[in-house]
């Protein structure tokens, strides 16, 4: 069976025979209630029973977002098929809904979600259904968007079907050059047919206790390896002045060079890009040669 992503863009594939087809099957919305709560489980919220105002990309006839209620969450969902979003308003789903082409990014203000997810959806932007589209482009809007619209700190957990490991590196690349910290996290990774893929990412600025939470960037996708190595050395901690003279010393400076020497290192890693390793010479200045 041909994948549907391949077969015609979603809002031709899913027409009205398809979209009630795929509402009713019984299997579908087993394995939709059992992703979405595995979604919200990595998006690790405080259990504090606070509701969550969530972005469900991609969220169909509503069947992810039916149990996000469940959940006790708010939501708003966006896709670009008019006849999922029918059949959705049809079962009087409990919600706001959007007919928006996630590849022109996320029409919402700066902010507003305290998360995302996004079930069996974003590999739908590597495919050009016709010459305007380019994936890359239609991932860096999507993913700039996303990130806009997220509140500092918030996560959002995309599960997706890659078609090769190629796919599955061209989509965290591309969420990790626009801002993103985190990576793939893969449920049963030794299984053909029960195994998922899970894009786990974190808004705001990236630091070093971000990237020591995240061990997700070191999980071996298709013989393909995503990691973040964070292998710095140990630092003394060198006094800022010398004296009372108020002067910086040299030990100083040298830190501070090294530290910000690790923290690019660290960025370019984030992105997917490959460096040196750290070791005590990272950031040591060379003696000057006749």
């Amino acid at each position: 069976m041909s994948r549907p992503e391949l077969t015609a863009p979603p809002q031709l594939f899913y027409n009205d025979s398809e979209a009630r087809k795929y509402t009713s099957s019984s299997r579908v919305i087993e394995i939709q209630d059992q992703l979405t709560e595995r979604a919200v489980e990595l998006l690790n919220f405080p259990r504090d029973d606070i509701p969550r105002l969530l972005l469900d990309v991609g969220c169909g006839s509503g069947l992810s977002g039916d149990r996000l209620t469940e959940l006790g969450h708010e939501w708003i969902g966006i896709d670009i098929s008019a006849s999922m979003l029918e059949v959705a308003r049809d079962r009087r789903v409990e919600s706001g809904l959007v007919q928006f082409d996630m590849g022109h990014g996320c029409p919402f203000r700066r902010g507003i979600f305290d998360g995302c997810i996004s079930i069996s959806a974003i590999q739908w932007l590597c495919n050009a259904d016709n010459s305007l589209h380019e994936p890359r482009t239609r991932l860096r809007c999507f993913f700039t968007n996303l990130y806009s619209c997220l509140k500092s700190g918030a996560r959002a957990v995309l599960q997706f079907y890659p078609n090769s490991a190629k796919q599955a590196e061209m989509i965290t690349t591309a969420a990790l050059r626009v801002g993103f910290s985190g990576g793939l996290v893969v449920d049963y990774p030794n299984s053909t047919r029960a195994k998922k893929y899970f894009l786990v990412l974190t808004s705001g600025p990236v630091d070093t206790e971000t990237v020591a939470q995240n061990t997700l960037l070191r999980e071996k996708v298709c013989g393909l390896k995503f990691s973040s190595r964070n292998n710095q050395s140990s630092q003394k901690d060198h006094s800022a002045f010398s004296g009372s003279s108020g002067i910086p010393n040299a030990c100083h400076s040298e830190d501070k060079r090294k530290k910000w020497i690790l923290k690019k290192k660290l960025q370019a890693r984030m992105r997917g890009k490959e460096t040196a390793t750290d070791s005590k010479y990272s950031g040591r200045k060379r003696k000057d040669r006749l």
